[in-house]
């Protein structure tokens, strides 16, 4: 029954003489999620409203689905274009929809008419009365709602006329691309593809970095994070997902330094990897998924700590979820039953029995100065190494 989609924006419509670029980053989105759908499409916008075509046979849920992946939609509405052959047919062309989208039904409904080409001799108002009694009279059962009523057809008259009434719900947010590039620390576990995910929502371009740590992480690890990368990346569009080697010091840190302070000195060494990697790819900020107390790294104190040795901003958008949120929004995004695999990463492998939660910034440094011989080599020689794959 349709061949179309009409889609709806939200953030982008109040933008003011740069709008245009907004819409042509959503244009150049919707193109490249629907290259994942069986057929092909035509994508236009006209007088703020967007439209994809079917120029052939097409598979429609692969299409609605591509179309809910893609950030800065608000709205799809599969809708049907007619030509304007006068009321009559229009009336007529209401009734078929209407019989064929949902036969004899007994709903309370609503006609909302947009005359958006001024020259149509029926004004809105008199266009909603006219068909709203011609679906009375076709449907005994239906009865008029106009404040909430159970369905409402919306009939747009452009150069041509749409009809439609259901309304999809996107993603929303804004299209990637138009808020810079920032660096996504990126693990095995639940929070940090969220974290990228919600980031990436905000029109931001995702690269992510992953520490691993043979042989104390296996390739099954390894590619677990892939993986994670792929999903974020159906809604980001392609990752580079950087894998640094992290095992030497991960095993210096552990020779040299106060075992209750190894996960605060790994996660600062972390932090300024990930950061002249994001200087060197042209990012702005860094992206993590910590969440405040979830555990000893993300405490207050450890937070701060961990910012200390960064002059990037750090965004944060779990900073106070709760677990069960973040949770919900993984299996929204089909990113948890990735996470939950069995395969540990290198923070959980070098995890003290007790360590600190409130850690001294002074302290942490006096201990880092124990790292001097060795750490600025092997921190260069782990930014060289570094292996680039692209998801996505």
């Amino acid at each position: 029954m349709f061949k179309a989609f009409l889609i709806k924006y939200g953030e982008i419509a109040i933008k003011g003489k740069n709008r245009y670029l907004f819409e042509d980053a959503l244009l150049a989105q919707i193109r490249h999620a629907l290259k994942e759908a069986d057929g092909s499409f035509r994508v236009t916008k006209e007088q703020g409203r967007m439209y994809v075509e079917a120029l052939e046979e097409f598979d429609y849920e692969e299409a609605v689905e591509a179309l809910k992946r893609v950030f800065g939609i608000v709205g799809i509405c599969p809708v049907v274009i007619l030509e304007d052959e006068g009321f009559e047919r229009l009336a007529e062309e209401v009734v078929s929809y209407l019989r064929r989208r949902y036969g004899d039904c007994e709903k309370t409904f609503k006609v909302q008419a947009r005359r958006a080409r001024k020259t149509y001799p029926l004004p809105s108002m008199e266009l909603n009365a006219r068909l709203g009694g011609r679906i009375l009279d076709s449907f005994p059962g239906m009865r008029v709602n106009v404040h909430d009523p159970e369905l409402m057809l919306h009939v747009e008259i452009r150069e041509k006329i749409y009809l439609y009434s259901d309304v999809i719900p996107g993603p929303g947010g804004m299209p990637v691309g138009t808020n810079g590039k920032s660096m996504l620390l990126l693990s095995g576990g639940i929070d940090s593809p969220v974290a990228g995910w919600m980031v990436a929502k905000r029109g931001v371009k995702i690269d992510a970095v992953y520490f691993h740590a043979p042989p104390y992480t296996s390739e099954r690890a390894k590619q677990k994070v892939v993986d994670l990368a792929a999903k974020v990346a159906r809604y980001a569009g392609p990752v580079y997902l950087y894998v640094v080697n992290f095992t030497d010091i991960q095993l210096y840190i552990y020779e040299k330094c106060p075992h209750e302070e190894l996960t605060i000195i790994m996660r600062r060494y972390m932090m300024r990897i990930a950061e002249r990697i994001a200087e060197k790819t042209g990012s702005l900020g860094l992206i993590t998924g910590e969440s405040i107390g979830q555990v000893a790294s993300q405490t207050v104190q450890s937070l701060a700590a961990t910012n200390e040795v960064c002059t990037m901003p750090v965004f944060r958008p779990l900073i106070a979820f709760d677990k069960e949120d973040i949770v919900k929004i993984s299996k929204e995004i089909d990113t948890y039953e990735t996470s939950i695999q069995p395969f540990e990463d290198c923070c959980t492998i070098f995890v003290a029995k007790h360590p600190v939660t409130k850690p001294n910034i002074k302290v942490i440094k006096r201990s880092e100065t124990k790292l001097a011989e060795k750490i600025d080599a092997m921190v260069e020689e782990a930014i060289e190494t570094a292996e680039l794959i692209v998801s996505g």
